[in-house]
């Protein structure tokens, strides 16, 4: 057997080392060519365009058809919604921006409601400034042009056509304007519908202070001879441009997608309305939801739990429509019935979307990190409520998290310590076997063995605070609680990125600071990597929101506090033995 053919520990040590280093630089290569995929890769194609009878071009609208009663649950699914031709769409849906509307003001919410089928068209949040500083609110629904199309449409479906209160039917309200006055916990706004024949429906909006959930009832009473069928449903209608992902923008990296829960058959899911295979959606749910979801904010559809729905997604182009559609009842002559749903329109407030249901929570979509991500909002929750500060909760837990990994970092201090102290013998052992590597691998381990030393023991804090430190990114990414939080000074949102870059060079600084208390890597290449590392760190954390690299350049202090602890002692220990 050839002699450079056996590889000594140290060898494979080093090469151990190596292999991680060359892992982390393909890890980040692959992530700048992914972001470059997305940044200048080829874009979805725009939505399919219908004529009008007037000749105007116009976007397939999906919204206008409407919804079956859900089957039985012994019947089969249904299959997943088509979404219409051109030929499908009515004319008179071009009109549908001219009906009337009515106002509600609540503390939380201004909402536009069309007298056209009782939608949602129209959602102003005002707590919620689109530009922090500026009167400008955060808008959800909205009508106010084809390509941006939002609404959430509700309604009753019946097997008499053109006899039930849809979407698309006209209603009546005893006012043009609702509001929550002062001491007003609960506000109702009643629309009215009738088809002149002894059917009438009421569709009442109940709000409560400072809730964004929405409760929607249908009160029907049949004053007729004949047994009268009808179906609750609640759809969200958007047309949802692609958002045009850049490093520069952190939140154009938030879903922006539709979702469900539903229940131990499907459970939590995304789609992506621009890929064939999740752009369409079916089958029956118990206790689930729907919702359309976007950077911070969300609408959902919360149905009767007591009660299987329909879910069906359908996608064309740009625009998805997504629908719970009930079961049918039957109301006898002389009879009444009231059939109930939830809604919520806002922010991702955990605690309220909670309150609707328990998986509601889901929609703040932590991605893989979810498992660690969850209980790490929970103790930023704690610590915000103690402080009521985020910048400070964050350093808070950077503090409880360092203890709860201190035996670790305790351990591997003290090897880094001992390798520092063993680099003036590990470059004297380099020159002599300058021309052996094999000779050179084996002194090395004897050395290691004799002072038991582990030079891989620096990596393993590094490893297990990745996972933590990209929860991080996806707690502060996705919390809409710390959407424009301020911290102090300079730092007044933690959710974007330090404007004058004075974390990211303090975190350059004390990463530097670090790479000198640790001990240099016997390989050579491995130092000038090392070297650069603080650099690199530092350019790209000037992307990062800056909570996240407060909680970095936090970590990285305290690390550096431990670090030089464990060295002034274990300097005192062998100052002690050689006495």
């Amino acid at each position: 057997m050839k002699a450079d053919s056996i590889r000594s520990p140290s060898t494979r040590m080093t090469n151990n080392i190596r292999f991680f280093l060359w892992l982390a630089l393909a890890l980040t290569l692959w992530i700048n060519y992914q972001q470059w995929q997305i940044d200048y890769g080829p874009k979805p194609v725009p939505a399919a365009a219908a004529t009008t009878a007037t000749g105007e071009t116009k976007p397939a609208d999906l919204g206008d058809n409407v919804p079956k009663a859900a089957q039985s649950a012994s019947a089969a699914p249904a299959p997943a919604a088509a979404a219409p031709t051109p030929a499908n769409v009515p004319v008179e849906a071009a009109v549908a921006q001219t009906a009337d509307k009515i106002r509600v003001v609540t503390d939380v919410l201004v909402l536009d409601i069309s007298l056209k089928g009782g939608d949602l068209v129209r959602a102003e949040l005002p707590a919620y400034p689109l530009v922090k500083g500026k009167p400008d609110p955060v808008v959800l629904f909205n009508n106010d042009s084809p390509a941006t199309n939002y609404v959430l449409q509700s309604g009753l479906s019946s097997s008499r056509p053109g006899a039930s209160p849809t979407h698309l039917a006209m209603f009546t309200a005893p006012a043009t304007r609702f509001e929550l006055t002062p001491g007003q916990d609960e506000l109702r706004v009643p629309l009215s519908w009738t088809d002149g024949n002894g059917i009438s429906v009421t569709k009442v909006y109940t709000f409560k202070r400072s809730f964004y959930g929405i409760g929607l009832e249908y009160d029907i009473q049949n004053n007729s001879a004949a047994p009268w069928e009808a179906a609750s449903y609640a759809q969200i209608n958007r047309t949802d441009a692609p958002v045009e992902r850049s490093m520069f923008k952190v939140e154009s990296f938030a879903n922006r997608t539709p979702a469900i829960w539903g229940g131990p058959a499907y459970k939590y899911k995304k789609f992506d309305i621009h890929k064939k295979d999740t752009q369409s959606f079916s089958g029956s749910v118990q206790g689930g939801w729907i919702a359309g979801m976007q950077h911070h904010f969300v609408s959902a559809v919360v149905p009767n739990p007591a009660e299987a729905y329909d879910f069906t997604l359908a996608a064309q182009g740009n625009q998805y429509i997504f629908t719970a559609a009930g079961p049918s009842h039957t109301v006898a002559p002389g009879g009444t019935l009231k059939l109930t749903e939830q809604l919520f329109v806002g922010p991702k407030l955990q605690k309220q979307l909670l309150s609707l249901h328990p998986e509601l929570d889901r929609v703040a979509d932590y991605s893989w990190a979810t498992v660690i991500a969850r209980p790490l909002f929970w103790l930023l929750q704690k610590a915000h409520s103690l402080v009521m500060n985020w910048g400070v909760a964050i350093i808070l837990v950077t503090f409880l998290l360092k203890l709860l990994f201190y035996p670790l970092a305790q351990y591997s201090g003290r090897q880094m310590a001992r390798m520092r102290q063993l680099a003036p013998r590990m470059k004297q052992l380099q020159e002599i076997y300058k021309d052996d590597r094999e000779k050179l691998g084996r002194s090395m381990m004897e050395l290691y063995k004799t002072e038991k030393a582990n030079p891989l023991s620096g990596c393993l804090p590094m490893l297990i605070q990745m996972p933590v430190f990209l929860a991080f990114y996806w707690v502060l990414l996705e919390s809409v609680e710390m959407r424009q939080a301020p911290f102090l000074g300079w730092i007044n949102d933690l959710s974007s990125r330090d404007p004058f870059f004075i974390l990211p060079a303090l975190n350059g600084l004390a990463m530097w600071t670090q790479y000198k208390l640790n001990p240099p890597p016997p390989d050579p290449m491995q130092a000038k990597v090392f070297q650069f590392m603080p650099l690199v760190f530092s350019v790209m954390f000037a992307l990062f929101p800056a909570g996240l690299v407060l909680y970095w350049v936090t970590n990285t202090g305290l690390s550096i506090l431990q670090q030089w602890n464990i060295n002034r002692t274990i300097a005192a220990e062998d100052k002690s033995r050689k006495r």
